[in-house]
């Protein structure tokens, strides 16, 4: 076996990208705004809010011993301090339905979407944002703590500072360095004041979810002072600072891809090389970079989950290929000793993928315009390899299996 019997194996999703019909949030109004970046509007979803076990159910019968999906803070709060009783309900529900298939439950706070009515004082930077948050935290867990194994308070805090302001691409639309720099530090605050909230009302085992690219100097450079001042944001600032006794009991890693960063380019990156593999999304394709981000995670001394990583393609075998030689790096970093406990795949459907809109596919299961969900050969595979922690389960006898 490369993977212990007690590995969590899963899938992870996000309530505005597959639930449909969220639209209190900031996001809904980003997608309708004709200014903004987004293709289109996230509509409904794929009507997980309806189908939520039936969905859990199919996941379940595929391998999956767990699953990682976000409560909708908008649903929960629809205004300051008014929380809604049916939404508890309704989320007491799904997450009924998911222990009863028998899979832990990855619950995340916050993943990306925030209430109108907190967008509009000013989001994130807002002066009470942090005392905010907090509150609904500890407002959720103290009526679902114990439906709750895992919480994760905020997801990808450095991608919400990204691109909401400084690429302008996510909502609050905003293109201004300070901002950018200043909302990583409050989110992180935030992150640290949801741990205290979650532990004051449940015994839930509390983390936090980061984006961790593998970022290296354009041109092969070697690494500037201005370099380091953009890791720092992205990187290093939510690793570093995880110390002292809010930072958390589990650290999520969430990879993706490579990218090439110039300190004199407006955008901060620039393109990958020519000749460089990419996903429909124009992500560099890197799996050692995944072994590369959990050795540097690792040094948090915090217990790892990557509770993302995956590829965008139209073609499931360059899926399966994707799936092989990132988990080929997972398993090498677990035999040099890294602390990694599970792997929760990025998606488990095809769902409404940010201001990219319906587009990019992502899932392990299919979604058509009716909605019925088909398991590509890729969700079977790694069916396999859940079942019995062997690599090359992934590849039926016979099948071509990708080096790492």
């Amino acid at each position: 076996m490369d993977f212990p019997d007690d590995f969590l194996w899963g899938s992870a999703t996000s309530a505005h990208q597959v639930e449909g019909g969220n639209t209190n949030n900031d996001w809904w109004d980003f997608e309708h705004d004709p200014a903004s970046l987004a293709r289109e509007s996230s509509g409904d979803g794929i009507d997980h809010f309806h189908r939520y076990a039936d969905d859990f159910a199919l996941l379940a019968s595929l391998g999956h011993n767990t699953h990682r999906l976000s409560i909708e803070w908008s649903r929960i709060e629809p205004a300051p301090g008014e929380f809604s009783r049916a939404a508890i309900l309704h989320y007491r529900r799904v997450l009924t339905a998911l222990r009863d298939t028998g899979m832990t439950a990855f619950v995340t706070l916050h993943h990306f979407t925030l209430p109108r009515w907190f967008a509009s004082r000013g989001g994130w930077l807002a002066p009470d944002a942090v005392a905010v948050f907090a509150r609904y935290c500890r407002h959720v867990t103290a009526e679902l703590g114990e439906l709750m194994p895992f919480v994760c308070t905020v997801n990808e805090p450095q991608m919400v500072a990204l691109h909401g302001y400084l690429e302008g691409c996510h909502p609050p639309g905003i293109t201004n360095p300070m901002k950018w720099r200043r909302v990583g530090e409050v989110l992180l605050d935030a992150h640290f004041a949801a741990v205290r909230a979650v532990r004051a009302t449940s015994d839930a085992r509390v983390g936090l979810a980061v984006q961790l690219p593998l970022l290296v100097p354009a041109d092969a450079a070697p690494e500037s002072a201005g370099f380091r001042a953009i890791r720092y944001e992205i990187v290093d600032r939510h690793l570093d600072e995880l110390t002292g006794p809010d930072t958390g009991d589990w650290l999520g890693v969430q990879y993706y891809r490579k990218q090439w960063v110039d300190p004199a380019s407006p955008a901060l990156f620039v393109p990958p090389p020519p000749g460089t593999p990419l996903t429909q999304m124009g992500w560099a394709v890197h799996p050692d970079g995944l072994r590369l981000m959990l050795h540097r995670a690792a040094r948090t001394g915090l217990p790892l989950y990557v509770t993302e990583n995956g590829i965008a393609t139209g073609d499931d075998t360059e899926r399966l290929d994707y799936l092989a030689t990132h988990l080929a790096a997972l398993a090498r970093a677990r035999a040099e000793g890294v602390d990694v406990r599970g792997y929760l795949h990025w998606s488990a459907f095809d769902n409404f993928e940010w201001s990219e809109g319906h587009r990019p596919r992502f899932g392990l299961i299919a979604v058509g315009d009716d909605f019925v969900r088909t398991p590509r050969p890729s969700a079977h595979a790694f069916a396999r390899l859940a079942r019995t922690g062997r690599l090359d389960a992934l590849h039926e006898p016979g099948e071509r299996t990708p080096s790492p």
